[in-house]
């Protein structure tokens, strides 16, 4: 297994890994990462200044990946920890938490004060590692996400 930034390359099997992802576990497709503009083009859509996207890949297989990217429409040196998903070839193995650590390094190195998440109430297990994380539980979105469907919203200071 290896974490690394993601490559052009790789964009056809992280799209399929996230919608795959909310098809399996009944996630809302509408408002949400399945829908975005970005879903497709991920390697394009990481390329500029404090941002950056990883994949996992196991035995040569793109099987999961998670980024970082300052906030959308927020004022503030907050950063959004985006699009974590993982294969069900994979869940349960620890890279996930792999991946989370090494997300939330990349934030500080780069200088965010702040990360920002938001994620779909379905997904306890993910939740529960945010928390032990120290990320705390917010009211109400930051930003402007375009994730009306996520239900919750979740800040740890960096």
């Amino acid at each position: 297994m290896i974490i690394r930034e993601i490559q052009q390359k790789d964009n056809k099997s992280v799209e399929t890994v996230i919608k795959e992802t909310f098809i399996e576990l009944g996630i809302p497709l509408t408002g949400t990462a399945y829908e975005d503009k970005e879903t497709p083009k991920m390697f394009e859509s990481y390329q500029g200044d404090k941002e950056v996207y990883f994949v996992v890949e196991v035995d040569g297989e793109v099987l999961g990946g998670g980024g970082i990217k300052p906030l959308n429409n927020y004022e503030g040196n907050v950063c959004e920890l985006q699009k974590m998903y993982f294969s069900s070839k994979i869940r349960g193995n620890g890279y996930g938490k792999m991946l989370f650590e090494k997300c939330l390094q990349v934030a500080k190195d780069f200088g965010y004060e702040k990360c920002y998440l938001e994620s779909a109430s379905m997904l306890k297990a993910a939740i529960h590692i945010y928390e032990k994380y120290g990320f705390e539980h917010l009211d109400g979105p930051l930003g402007n996400t375009g994730h009306y469907s996520c239900g919750v919203w979740m800040l740890k200071d960096l």
